[in-house]
């Protein structure tokens, strides 16, 4: 309590009320009979005591304290052989309390004394129960305090020792006396706690007392043969229940073990025929639920095989729509291959002469006429130049690089045309740096396309998103816009060449077409998904190389 966190801090405070709310829980907790604390001075600041009538604990302050010689040894700090605890008897009005003082200490200084006390008369008489013999205690003169005794018409004074008796430092008398017609014999000896005398210890019996002690132990054999019967009749239901309860958990195991469950086991052991039944049990229901673990795993490779199978199926499809596509640009291919120089020359020709021409004739109407013409030459020979790009298919350039970085140049590319139609695009990246081998050329090619192709589907603003992500087999480039969205016919149509839902003389359906075959030549994949009237979202995977792998490659 000296110790407890605010009552060092209260104590110097003198604030009495704290340290009642401090103490008074503690006090109850216990059972504590006193509890007082002393202020520097020795004026009491609080005293909760139990009344023994009531069991209730009354508030007592502002009693003077100081006259006790072991509260001023405590407050000077002064530290006997036995520490600085000291024990003493005061005297209450709820009669005499056998206490402890320790100092409080507050910054390492002693700011008071807390008292921890008994009351003496409760102790006397529970160690009459104890020891079957009455007490009687003596101050230091030798007058009597307190007894277990009954009340005697004539009072105590014949318990007292006189001066010449106390003389002797060893004292250790035995006197006999008569109290209320009754012999009785007294021994008194000194009562030393924590080596200080309080005063004098004296067990009082009766003369008759080996007469009384016959008859205790004539009650102790009665008590003895009443327990070593009952320790018969208990060793008896001892016995019967070694042999019924082994049977009966056998019995709830079996019916767990019918309801299914397998890791029920009796635990039954022993040499008899009951902890042989227990032990076969046990073994029976192991071996059966090995049988039930070989079964379960059987059918987990079982199932695990089935999905192997359904994702190879489903990767062999992937593979089979990609050999298609790749079919159609090769034919493609082939066919660009084939028409584009005969076709590019006159187209040449025909641009030259009308420049030509345009030159030298001044002539309003045929000015005009050759400038259509032109113009239409000129669109025709992109078209021509975007066949013969999508024609050649050169090997892609390798090397191991930041995508991320290739994304955002795409973006900057674009961003004019995306501040031009109201479009916000924003790059989130997962890390912020996604590494892998690809030819950046080609691939800010094809991202540039997906971005063109959003914001030209969103003619009235939008948001463009794009996401860039890795897993430990890809790396993925997600470009979402809140466009006007694609229509469900036109989706397996999209990748293939020429086709396009652009209005006429915006595009040459290539676009989608070249980049399915640059992604292709990266062994990587594009997809699409799109709901009509709320936007796309194309999606770009590229197998993940460590640069580990591409450097032995290269080596």
């Amino acid at each position: 309590m000296a110790f407890t966190r605010g009552v060092p801090e209260a104590t110097f405070k003198g604030d009495w009320e704290q340290l009642q709310g401090l103490l008074h829980p503690i006090v109850l907790n216990h059972g504590l009979e006193l509890v007082s604390v002393v202020d520097p001075s020795g004026r009491e600041l609080l005293s909760l005591v139990r009344s023994p009538e009531t069991e209730t604990y009354s508030l007592i302050r502002d009693s003077d304290l100081s006259n006790y010689e072991f509260i001023q040894w405590t407050l000077e700090g002064v530290v006997e052989q036995r520490g600085d605890k000291y024990v003493n008897l005061i005297e209450t009005e709820f009669g005499e309390f056998l206490v402890t003082s320790a100092p409080i200490l507050f910054e390492d200084q002693v700011v008071g004394v807390l008292l921890a006390g008994t009351q003496l008369r409760g102790m006397l008489f529970e160690i009459k129960q104890q020891a079957l013999s009455d007490l009687v205690i003596l101050d230091r003169e030798g007058q009597a305090l307190l007894t277990t005794l009954p009340l005697a018409d004539e009072g105590y004074p014949i318990l007292n020792l006189q001066a010449n008796d106390l003389s002797s430092p060893e004292l250790s008398e035995i006197r006999k006396f008569s109290l209320d017609q009754r012999e009785y014999q007294a021994h008194y000896s000194p009562m030393i706690i924590r080596a200080n005398s309080l005063g004098l210890l004296g067990v009082v019996l009766p003369s008759n007392f080996i007469v009384t002690t016959e008859a205790t132990s004539r009650n102790l054999f009665s008590l003895l043969f009443a327990i070593g019967t009952t320790g018969i009749i208990v060793f008896g239901i001892v016995i019967a229940r070694s042999i019924s309860r082994p049977i009966l958990r056998i019995r709830d195991v079996s019916l767990a073990v019918a309801s299914g469950d397998l890791n029920k086991h009796t635990g039954v052991r022993g040499f008899d025929e009951i902890g042989q039944m227990g032990t076969v049990f046990d073994l029976m229901t192991s071996r059966l639920r090995k049988r039930t673990h070989q079964v379960i795993n059987l059918y987990k490779e079982t199932k695990e095989r089935s999905e192997e199978l359904e994702r190879a199926n489903l990767r062999l499809q992937q593979a089979h729509q990609q050999l298609v596509q790749s079919e159609k640009l090769a034919s493609v291919g082939q066919l660009t291959a084939g028409i584009v120089h005969d076709v590019k020359t006159p187209l040449a020709v025909i641009l030259g002469l009308a420049e030509d021409a345009q030159e030298e004739d001044q002539i309003g109407p045929i000015q005009e006429s050759l400038g259509l013409i032109g113009k239409h030459a000129r669109r025709a020979n992109e078209i021509i130049s975007d066949l013969l790009k999508f024609a050649r298919q050169s090997n892609p350039e390798i090397h191991y690089q930041d995508l991320c970085e290739t994304v955002q140049a795409a973006a900057r590319l674009t961003d004019f045309l995306a501040r031009k139609a109201g479009v916000k695009v924003k790059i989130s990246a997962a890390p912020d740096h996604i590494y892998t081998s690809y030819d950046a050329r080609l691939m800010e090619q094809v991202f540039v396309n997906l971005i063109q192709n959003a914001i030209q589907a969103m003619k009235d603003g939008g948001n463009l998103d794009i996401f860039i992500k890795e897993n430990e087999q890809w790396v993925g480039v997600a470009v979402r816009d809140t466009g006007t969205g694609i229509p469900k016919k036109n989706l397996a149509r999209i990748f293939d060449p020429f086709f396009t839902t652009k209005p006429e003389g915006e595009g040459t359906g290539l676009g989608l077409s070249v980049s399915y075959g640059i992604v292709a030549q990266h062994r990587g994949q594009i997809m699409v998904e799109s709901e009509e009237g709320k936007g796309s979202i194309f999606i770009v995977k590229l197998p993940k190389v460590e640069l580990e792998s591409v450097e032995a490659v290269e080596t």
